[in-house]
């Protein structure tokens, strides 16, 4: 009996544990994400970042109001974001919110040179420039527009984003698994 009682007591505690402990925070592979899990990452990392420049007072030289249109801030505040989960975890060592300051200063100067290359402002916005290479750019390549738009509903154009993202990855889903369908198709005898 005894030796029954401490098995349940033991798979209680593995059990408390496991919830307790949650998910691990792992780093975020944008490229590879099913389109629900795009959606759901970039909701959650837009309310990161919301919070993030409130708390902080952050100015849009650090972060602008379309972040979102630009991957290379995208990955740099998704990276941030997980640094924070990880550092502000419960079963975090006592020092973490000190490693989690001192790479958000390192974050914030990185930020800034990314605000500075995509040209993003407070009130307008325009798509990275990518400056093609002479001879080296692949058969297709179209170098992006570099029109400025007026910022006019920031939470509007979230969203939009949000959606034609996740339209675009389902297409991408789709096509790739048409290939398959295709392939497995053509190899029947």
């Amino acid at each position: 009996m005894l030796k029954q009682v401490k098995q349940m007591v033991s798979r209680e505690y593995a059990k408390d544990l496991r919830a307790q402990l949650g998910s691990v925070p792992r780093t975020i592979d944008w490229t590879r994400l099913s389109p629900e899990d795009l959606e759901h990452e970039l909701l959650e990392l837009n309310q990161f970042v919301d919070w993030l420049r409130h708390t902080y007072g952050l100015p849009p030289q650090i972060i602008p109001p379309m972040w979102h249109r630009h991957w290379e801030m995208i990955w740099e505040l998704s990276a941030l974001r997980q640094q924070w989960l990880t550092c502000y975890d419960q079963q975090a060592k006592g020092n973490m919110g000190v490693v989690f300051h001192a790479e958000f200063a390192a974050a914030r100067e990185r930020l800034r040179d990314w605000v500075t290359i995509s040209g993003s402002r407070l009130d307008r916005d325009r798509a990275t420039r990518i400056t093609p290479w002479p001879g080296g750019e692949a058969e297709g390549f179209t170098p992006t527009d570099s029109t400025e738009y007026p910022v006019e509903n920031r939470n509007e154009d979230f969203v939009s984003f949000v959606e034609d993202q996740v339209l675009e990855r389902q297409r991408a889903q789709d096509a790739e698994v048409q290939e398959i369908v295709n392939s497995e198709w053509s190899e029947r005898p």
